[in-house]
């Protein structure tokens, strides 16, 4: 695993994208991970790294309140 900043991964992209593909995993500050799957030929993204970040409210899927439809809808 390697960990660097991202002028350093600007300044040597080349370099840093053979190494991942290689096989290890680059993690660039402040909390970016490249990883990649040679069996597949594509770039990995990780499960879960927001885990415990946020939730979203149960009423989320919910229709918005009336008044911010309006709201919405005389702008359009």
């Amino acid at each position: 695993m390697i960990t660097i900043t991202p002028q350093e991964l600007e300044r040597d992209l080349a370099k840093y994208l053979e190494r991942v593909k290689a096989g290890e995993t680059l993690i660039v500050q402040p909390g970016y991970t490249l990883q990649y799957d040679p069996e597949t030929g594509q770039m990995l993204r990780p499960i879960g790294l927001a885990a415990g970040e946020f939730v979203v409210p149960d009423d989320f899927n919910d229709p918005l309140p009336e008044e911010i439809m309006q709201a919405i809808e005389s702008e359009l």
